[in-house]
């Protein structure tokens, strides 16, 4: 018997009508184009101790491009622990680390559902790697920490058609800001690293236009730009100078490897941005 008593969501992507003016021309119109320059991200605001019931949280929040259609990324993580291991565990002399990042189910075009899906897993596996470099896990041996990340609001532009593939390099921006904030939490959490470790992302891009050349850009939207050629993900330790982390997605040439060095130098100017945002963050709930 269904439930009359409950009104759902449609289940997949809905898209809001456009009309025409009097003249003729769209009011909505899909313009494309970087206001940014090529080396510079987006400003972020970043928050420490939002979540008073976990050991440490933080929240994190992308600019918008100003888009219609178009929102910025939205991030909310706590951290549980470090805790005991329950008694059927093995020994482990280090402390365990588990990552669970999920989707809120409107924070996509295509509704997300309540269990993970294999790219929210795969996020989680990426940021667990990324952060295991960074703690130091000798510290707390028989214990263990659950970060846990919710992405209320997703990179996309919602009036573009899903066969673009935008989703796909989303997912690169979302996996740099969690890195971001869970690093944040863990500061906030009181667990000791060797470094504040920082997300960046760079992108090869084509623009609209014959006689357009690939150029490399951070932190890229995917509605800015006509065709994301390839991009990589850094995890970056800025004082230690390591890099925890590394993705490489794309379709790019395996005889150019100057192409690779220069996304990995422009991914890791994007951590170091990234970097200033979060120790101002930790210096100010410190003070």
């Amino acid at each position: 018997m269904a439930d009359r008593r409950r009104i759902n969501g449609p289940p997949g992507s809905t898209i809001p009508p456009v009309f025409e003016d009097d003249a003729g021309q769209p009011e909505i119109m899909n313009g494309k184009g970087r206001d940014r320059a090529p080396n510079t991200i987006r400003k972020m605001f970043l928050k420490t101790g939002v979540t008073p019931s976990a050991s440490g949280s933080a929240y994190l929040e992308f600019e918008d491009s100003g888009k219609s259609g178009v929102s910025g990324l939205k991030l909310s993580c706590t951290v549980h622990g470090p805790r005991s291991l329950p008694r059927s565990s093995p020994f482990s002399p280090h402390i365990v680390l588990s990552a669970h990042i999920k989707y809120a189910p409107f924070a996509t075009k295509q509704r997300r559902g309540y269990l993970r899906d294999p790219s929210e897993r795969d996020l989680g596996t990426h940021l667990e790697t990324a952060l295991r470099g960074a703690i130091i896990a000798d510290r707390w041996p028989k214990s263990g920490v659950d970060i846990i990340i919710s992405i209320i609001e997703g990179d996309q532009d919602r009036e573009t058609s899903k066969s673009q593939g935008d989703e796909t390099w989303d997912m690169m921006n979302a996996l740099s800001g969690c890195i971001t904030v869970a690093s944040a939490a863990l500061a906030d959490a009181g667990i000791d690293c060797v470094d504040t470790v920082a997300g960046g992302v760079a992108a090869l891009v084509q623009d609209a236009g014959e006689d357009s050349t690939p150029r490399i850009v951070v932190d890229p939207i995917p509605s800015d730009h006509e065709k994301v050629l390839g991009a990589c993900c850094i995890a970056y330790l800025p004082t230690r100078d390591e890099v925890t982390n590394l993705w490489f997605k794309g379709d790019l040439p395996a005889s150019d490897a100057g192409l690779y060095t220069q996304l990995v130098e422009n991914g890791m100017q994007a951590s170091r941005n990234a970097n200033r945002v979060l120790v101002e963050c930790l210096g100010e709930a410190t003070s």
